[in-house]
């Protein structure tokens, strides 16, 4: 067949040779076992709404925290080995300490600062002034907030500041407030700022780095290196300086910290607001940073500032942030130690305890649910008003699922499927719910699909979304489905004005005007089809476009891999032992699948493909897991573009 190829090449532009030296060394290294192994990653690693981020090495452990905003339980709290695979491990301030917080949209709680000093782990964050809490672990429990004294010489603490932590163990609030005012000061033992000022208002006197917001520090062969971010869109630079000083003279500005990128088909094109870079055992530094998703042709702003990781190379002292770029790099030489690829959590809802991956949009939201009222379910009680659990949407392809019950019987009450941007203004719901009789409707703004529920009050919903197209069905059993409607989800996904009041999409379950129980909450179903193109990560593959549609498939004879984040394999009692694969294959090849990991692991099925120009579907046996796991799909060495794969999917055995 003659497929149109789309090559996902990166052009390279005009830059310095010491820069494509450095470049050459982490990314383009092409090698046998880059096609048999997990050793590259794209960006983002932590897809979705993950603003502001701060970044902690103690030992071999990695921790993230950033702006949680009105998001609550606030200050979610991440867990790494290897800077790539992140998995949420708690949340530091619960609703019955945030009486302090604003509790709307753009208000609530930022920066989360999180270090370790003095023998404990502190996060700072701001809401109303300076606060922090400690804790012994980063899995907590952490204290009640302790809100931070200041005097005249400090003046207000601002609310984008972070903690930089001297060789000799002594931190510092790196502090930003306004435009104009930079400043740095002691912490004592007890969390409080102690000794004098360092003023350094003179760095953005003239407002030269726009805000020089989000400022983290770091030290390297006896230099001190300050990092403003420009403001939320972008901008990144770095001074430095051989003392800590107020002297602007000794101080010297080294201008952009990122080099320009290469790769017109990068989606991240405005990284900023980094974490101060650490560096790792064999030398290498890293930082990660965050970016809004967009392209002249398409725009995926609403998802909100995504974070994504970058070396750090230097020339003589001073720093570069390689530049984000569309196809794989090569990922820190660290173990990755049992953390899956980073994407929202499916629940059955088994557990005593929520799940840290959800939130709720407000405060008297996190009171009104019960795990314990009916085992395995979740009870919403809105009373008269609406309950909202939620969790960051990460991936342009998934399908949710869930069983509700629900009587509604007048037009006040709902019950279902719920997306929502930042601000709370462009909202997407499935939902059972009554409109002169019992209705199934499937909503937009003004875009509304309805039809009647012959399910009664328990029935299954499903919203699948294929870029920026989502389609509401609705099921008696969970397994035929009647399609509601089709929605165009552009207007969710794209910015709005205050940037989404500076957070991302939400996507999960709502409760109005009456109670309501949900079964489960299915984020990536594994009895759904998935597109081939819908892979997390990926090496040694391509896209094209065949009559069948886009399909994915080997650009090298040595094979090629591809990771799909996160699937939902069933439970226990009813787990998707079966795999199909969509395909056609231009030679003989052979396809292996794995769990979890591809590095040095055994596949659990492996598929033997003859020949064929038309599509045709093999199925695996891939055993009895069950539960979320990351699925690879590799190629193994033979041919370029022997199989070509449209889709996979998974059922019973």
């Amino acid at each position: 067949m003659n497929f149109k190829r789309s090559l996902l090449g990166v052009a390279l532009l005009c830059l310095p040779a010491s820069f494509l030296q450095a470049q050459t060394s982490t990314t383009d290294q092409d090698s046998p076992e880059r096609y048999t192994k997990e050793l590259t990653y794209v960006n983002p690693v932590l897809p979705g709404d993950h603003p502001d981020p701060t970044l902690l090495k103690v030992g071999d452990d990695f921790y993230h925290c950033g702006s949680s905003f009105h998001f609550n339980p606030y200050l979610p709290v991440y867990h790494s080995r290897d800077l790539v695979h992140w998995k949420i491990i708690g949340r530091v301030l619960p609703p019955s300490h945030s009486t302090m917080v604003a509790d709307r949209p753009s208000g609530g709680v930022w920066q989360g600062a999180i270090t370790y000093f003095y023998g404990s782990y502190w996060i700072y964050f701001s809401s109303g002034g300076q606060w922090f809490s400690k804790a012994t672990t980063p899995y907590g429990p952490w204290s009640a907030p302790v809100p931070v004294k200041t005097d005249s010489a400090t003046g207000n603490l601002g609310y984008d500041n972070s903690i930089f932590v001297d060789d000799d163990g002594k931190p510092y609030m790196v502090i930003k407030n306004g435009q104009k005012v930079n400043r740095l000061r002691a912490i004592g033992r007890d969390g409080q700022l102690t000794d004098t000022v360092i003023n350094l208002d003179w760095i953005n006197a003239n407002l030269q780095y726009s805000w020089a917001e989000g400022p983290v520090m770091c030290k390297r062969n006896g230099y001190y290196y300050y990092f403003p971010a420009g403001d939320v869109t972008g901008g990144q630079y770095v001074l430095r300086a051989t003392a800590l000083t107020a002297d602007s003279t000794k101080w010297e500005r080294l201008g952009n910290f990122f080099k320009p990128s290469p790769d017109p088909k990068n989606t991240f094109r405005s990284p900023n607001h980094i974490a101060a870079p650490i560096q790792l055992s064999d030398g290498t530094w890293w930082t990660i940073g965050q970016s809004y998703e967009k392209t002249e042709r398409d725009d995926w702003s609403g998802m909100g500032r995504q974070t994504s990781l970058y070396q750090v190379i230097w020339e003589g002292d001073r720093p570069w942030g390689l530049p984000p770029v569309s196809t794989p790099v090569t990922k820190p030489d660290l173990p990755q130690g049992g953390i899956t690829w980073r994407t929202a959590y499916s629940d059955q809802f088994t557990a005593d305890t929520l799940h840290p991956a959800w939130h709720f949009l407000d405060r008297h939201s996190a009171a009104n649910y019960s795990l314990s009222g009916r085992n395995g379910w979740i009870r919403l009680q809105p009373g008269n008003g609406t309950t909202h659990l939620v969790q960051k949407e990460t991936d342009h392809y998934y399908t949710v699922v869930t069983k509700v019950e629900m009587d509604a019987a007048d037009t006040s009450q709902q019950a279902g499927i719920y997306l929502t941007n930042g601000n709370q203004k462009v909202t997407v719901s499935l939902f059972t719910g009554y409109n002169n009789g019992k209705k199934i409707i499937f909503r937009q703004d003004s875009t509304t699909f309805m039809i009647p529920n012959p399910a009664g009050k328990s029935l299954w919903l499903k919203v699948e979304r294929y870029e920026h197209e989502l389609t509401g069905s609705y099921s008696r059993n969970g397994i035929d489905w009647v399609k509601v409607g089709t929605i165009d989800s552009r207007p969710l996904d794209r910015t709005q004005p205050n940037f989404n009041s500076w957070v991302g999409t939400s996507v999960g379950l709502f409760a109005k005007g009456k109670p309501a129980d949900f079964d489960c909450f299915i984020y990536k179903d594994g009895r759904s089809s998935l597109p081939a193109v819908s892979y997390n990560n990926y090496y040694g593959i391509e896209t094209i476009t065949s009559p069948y549609g886009k399909m994915v498939t080997n650009s090298s004879a040595n094979g090629g891999w591809m990771l799909f984040a996160g699937i939902d394999l069933g439970t226990t009692a009813e787990p998707l032992g079966k795999m199909t694969l969509e395909l056609t294959a231009a030679a003989n090849s052979r396809l292996e699948v794995f769990l979890d990991s591809i590095t040095d692991a055994k596949p659990v099925a492996v598929a033997t493909v003859t020949p064929t120009q038309q599509l045709k579907k093999i199925s695996l046996d891939i055993g009895k897991s069950c539960g979320q796991h990351d699925v690879f799909i590799r190629f193994s060495p033979g041919t370029q573009g022997a199989a070509s794969i449209r889709s996979i999917r998974f059922s019973g055995r």
